[in-house]
């Protein structure tokens, strides 16, 4: 038959393939969304989709089809962020693996629980299986190792290699993902074994679950709750731990036990503290008075809680660390000198702490004593919130900057509103105004890979739901790494309305600010911005990007004064509120912020653009 296949494509008896038993597992995990990007070796999944979607259409999983693969991920992770639940990224081969840029860092550095899979390159070239090679790009895109693309930040890799236990290679792949620390898992298969005809069979969902979380022993418990105690300057530094959204209200039981304990995030990554409470130092990355004078530390699920060129605790000092990723695998460089450390639950840590606390009573007779501490955190916060307050004021020639435009859009947005933040050189003043204090509802990617917030605002607002107001803080050069096409095309064809506000200030202010941090006097600190190629003049029309992408049915401003901003910026809101996606291009002045130990009423210089004397912006850690 010269090289017709001796096999129909499709049999009318087919009973099951292996796309169709991997979606009936994401279906019995919990998985609700496919985010989908599609190529050659995916006929078996199409088949399954139609056959799925035909047969389970009131519980198979949407799909999203995503034209870009990063706003695919990204749509994923910001989903599993606010929901704790994996969601699902099908790419297409090698080229659809790297599509998937730096959304796989970001899932990996702020452990996300993501299941992804693509396809392989047939390895039957005649027709001697279904799913045989049949266009030309398959010899093209066979590589020898896929896998190595993402290996190095995913929890778990596997290959699909049969289809007769497809459904436990998922559910494996699942339990990597969701036992701490969380991830990507990456699954794939060629055709061969995803075209295989299947007899049905089944899995007992239950007995598939995921670790459970880990305690902290009773000599620990009481090691760290007395030193919390008898300390003079007690400092809890965290940066995740909020992910729980639980683990909040565990901190904040602590904090009103042991009156005069302070709580610092270095992370910026979930709230992780309110920040109307006393005892909140706010966002500061790695840089701040209270980690130099803290006499005892307890570093909770936190990556960098000090930079030891800019600030680091004294010598005395005791430190403490529980973390679910205390060793930091990711990390080639990276370690807490802590006398104890401890792999466990924060939440459940934080509930053990403050209950031997409250049960000892040598404990609880010493707190007694501490009224005074109360009182002067209610001081040193009323001052902090005053310095914030300060800085969210328009220049007399009515331009802005990002913390008044950043308060303004606290007062015109519900309270509950979910905040997806990637404002990176302004991070600390917008997470200074946003004032947020409600359990999920601050979420920045905890990587360095920039362009996380495009789709992950899209999967925020997924989670979220229709009643849910979400809005998108970005910077310019971000905005543009968040491959815009794809988000607003997406956020139009599946009516996705959230706010997205561009912080423009005419280019990458980051690189700067590393520079000037090793070459403080170098050339390029008399450098304009052209000069080091960091400027973006002329100003794209970032509003206007978004708008075509919508196909025209999206509001899209800019703004370059107050006047504008206080009468364009409730007609945004009320867009998002009536079902119109919404952006804003907001022109920013000149800022100025308050140094790191001004912070904690200890006053330190800054320098003319801003930034302080001893760095702390994240610009600093992600280039």
């Amino acid at each position: 038959m010269g090289g017709m296949l001796s096999y129909p494509l499709f049999s009318p008896k087919h009973i099951s393939n292996g796309f169709t038993d991997y979606l009936v597992v994401d279906i019995q995990a919990g998985i609700t969304h496919c985010f989908v990007n599609l190529g050659s070796d995916h006929p078996s999944l199409l088949e399954a989709i139609v056959k799925g979607q035909n047969e389970h259409r009131d519980r198979f999983p949407r799909i999203i089809t995503c034209p870009n693969e990063m706003v695919a991920l990204s749509m994923a992770d910001g989903y599993a962020r606010l929901t704790g639940k994996p969601q699902c990224v099908i790419v297409h081969v090698d080229v659809g693996t790297q599509g998937l840029g730096a959304a796989v860092h970001n899932a990996a550095c702020g452990r996300c629980p993501v299941l992804i899979f693509a396809g392989l390159s047939p390895f039957t070239a005649d027709g001697e299986m279904r799913g045989a090679r049949t266009e030309y790009i398959h010899w093209i895109q066979d590589v020898p190792d896929q896998k190595q693309i993402v290996a190095q930040y995913c929890r778990y890799t596997g290959e699909v290699k049969t289809g007769k236990n497809v459904k436990q290679m998922v559910n494996r792949a699942l339990q990597f993902a969701t036992q701490a620390p969380q991830g990507p898992v990456y699954l794939y298969g060629a055709r061969e074994p995803m075209e295989e005809i299947l007899e049905p069979y089944s899995l007992k969902q239950s007995l598939w679950g995921t670790v459970r979380p880990v305690a902290l022993s009773e000599e620990s418990v009481a090691e760290i709750a007395t030193s919390l105690v008898e300390a003079d300057e007690a400092l809890v530094i965290t940066g995740y731990s909020g992910r729980n959204h639980a683990a909040p209200t565990e901190l904040v039981k602590l904090v009103d036990t042991i009156k005069g304990l302070r709580v610092l995030d270095t992370g910026g990554s979930d709230m992780s503290f309110p920040s109307d409470h006393r005892a909140s130092l706010g966002l500061r990355y790695g840089v701040d008075a209270s980690i130099k004078t803290a006499d005892v530390i307890l570093v909770v699920d936190c990556d960098v809680p000090w930079i030891p060129t800019q600030c680091k605790p004294k010598d005395s000092a005791r430190v403490f660390h529980i973390d679910v990723d205390p060793l930091k695998q990711q990390m080639l460089v990276g370690w807490i000198e802590a006398e104890g450390i401890y792999k466990a639950d924060c939440c459940t840590a934080f509930k053990q702490l403050h209950t031997y606390v409250s049960r000892t009573p040598s404990l609880s007779e010493k707190l007694s004593t501490y009224a005074a501490r109360w009182d002067e955190l209610e001081q040193q916060h009323s001052k902090r919130l005053a310095m914030i307050n300060d800085l969210a004021q328009p220049s007399q020639s009515d331009s802005f900057n990002s913390s008044y435009l950043t308060a303004l859009i606290r007062r015109s947005v519900p309270e509950d509103t979910i905040f997806a933040v990637e404002a990176v050189t302004n991070t600390v003043f917008v997470a200074d105004q946003l004032q947020c204090r409600l359990p999920g509802t601050y979420i920045n990617c905890g990587g360095g890979g920039l362009g996380w917030s495009g789709g992950a605002a899209l999967g925020i607002k997924l989670a979220a739901g229709e009643k849910r107001f979400v809005c998108q803080i970005v910077a310019d050069g971000t905005f543009l790494f968040s491959v815009p096409g794809s988000v607003y095309w997406i956020s139009q064809r599946y009516k996705v309305p959230v706010l997205t506000i561009v912080l423009n200030n005419n280019g990458w202010h980051a690189p700067r600010r590393s520079l000037l941090l090793v070459h403080p006097e170098g050339y390029g600190s008399k450098a304009t911005n052209e000069e080091l190629n960091i400027s973006f003049a002329p100003s794209p029309d970032y509003a206007g990007i978004a708008k075509a992408a919508a196909g025209g049915n999206l509001w899209a401003r800019r703004v370059s004064t107050a006047t504008e901003l206080e009468k364009l910026l409730p007609e945004a809101v009320e867009s998002v509120m009536n079902g119109v996606g919404a952006v804003l291009d907001c022109q920013l002045d000149a800022h100025v912020q308050p140094s790191s130990d001004q912070s904690s009423g200890k006053g330190d210089a800054v320098w003319g653009d801003g930034e302080t004397e001893k760095g702390g912006g994240k610009a600093v850690l992600i280039g």
